[in-house]
């Protein structure tokens, strides 16, 4: 089994709590890669990434909220951490 396959396995039985801690760090992450962004200005390209911030954490708030499948909900939770870690270091970089 990968480390992926044995996440989302623990993840799948243990939704309810994941759920929750995933909620919450979907949000600050989302929220630190948006202040990161805009600490560039507010042009075209950084309005972007704010929008593309805010539509990976919101897809996952709302996988969780209309009760998808729990590995739905896992791939959406670590694309958005994935994407929003990405924004905020090339926001740092910048």
């Amino acid at each position: 089994m990968t480390t992926f396959s044995k996440l989302q396995n623990d993840f799948t039985h243990n939704i309810i709590g994941y759920s929750a801690i995933g909620i919450i760090l979907s949000t600050c992450l989302g929220s630190v890669a948006v202040m990161t962004t805009l600490m560039h200005g507010h042009h075209i390209v950084p309005m972007f990434f704010v929008m593309l911030s805010v539509v990976f954490c919101s897809l996952h708030n709302a996988s969780i909220l209309t009760v998808q499948k729990p590995g739905l909900i896992f791939k959406l939770l670590v694309t958005s951490t994935v994407v929003n870690v990405l924004i905020i270091i090339g926001g740092l970089i910048l």
